[in-house]
């Protein structure tokens, strides 16, 4: 039976922008956890890289983890070479990551990295694993709900998609009980990251809908020109007027009808 590694990142709640666990890791660890329930896999290896105190770990724990082990790394830092030196000395037969991160860079290209580091193939966008003897069925998710069964050698990385089957709930008598191993590790600072600015998202303008039709003279002189007479000047009107004149521009606008 083989060995597989997981890689667990800390996610952020969209609305409460919370930390929580990773949906896509989560779905990963799932897929890891059917494995060596299924009798196809001997042991899980939980890796994380970054804060050992983030309490969003106990959440990957409460799925059934009895450790966790976490590459203890300063904000900042790039974890890959740290991860890849770890999955060196675990030489799992199996590497199981989600597609992309909710923190960071979010680029997905941690998986990418350490398999070209590794030397190994990787799968992208897996929502199926079966292992067969020195091989592995993979199902692969295509645009437009499709699906490809491909065929690959062992040791791989397969990323998973978000069809992947939905991950367990996390227990809290289980996230109480594990226990979340330390492991001192080296990392270099990210100059990329070092450059970027964090700042709270907001949603961008939107433009008003302009007109269509006509020449391509009168569109221009539709957007440049100001037309006398087209504005009409309200001064203390009552709401009903207010309103009133509202909905006339917005039907002349032809935002309504």
């Amino acid at each position: 039976m083989v060995e597989v590694a997981v890689l667990l990142s800390v996610g952020r709640h969209p609305a409460s922008g919370r930390p929580r666990r990773a949906p896509l890791d989560a779905q990963a660890l799932e897929l890891a956890l059917q494995l060596v329930e299924s009798g196809h896999a001997a042991r899980v290896h939980a890796l994380h890289a970054g804060d050992p105190a983030n309490p969003a770990l106990r959440d990957y724990l409460g799925m059934g983890l009895d450790r966790l082990e976490v590459l203890d790394l300063p904000p900042g830092v790039d974890p890959v070479p740290a991860l890849v030196a770890r999955l060196r000395e675990l030489a799992p037969t199996l590497v199981l990551a989600g597609a992309v991160a909710e923190g960071g860079e979010d680029s997905g290209m941690v998986p990418y990295l350490m398999a070209r580091s590794l030397e190994r193939p990787i799968v992208p966008d897996v929502v199926a694993l079966e292992l067969s003897g020195d091989g592995a069925d993979l199902t692969q998710a295509l645009p437009r709900g499709r699906r490809r069964l491909v065929g690959a050698g062992l040791p791989l990385v397969a990323t998973l998609h978000g069809s992947a089957p939905a991950a367990r709930q996390s227990a809290f008598a289980r996230a109480r009980r594990g226990s979340i191993d330390t492991l001192p590790a080296d990392g270099v600072g990210d100059a990329f990251l070092e450059d970027c600015a964090a700042r709270p998202w907001r949603a961008r303008p939107r433009l008003m809908g302009a007109r269509r039709g006509g020449t391509a003279l009168d569109r221009l002189k539709a957007a440049t020109e100001t037309r006398a007479g087209q504005g009409r000047l309200m001064v203390q009107p009552s709401p009903e007027d207010a309103a009133s004149a509202i909905y006339e521009c917005l039907i002349e606008q032809g935002m309504i009808r």
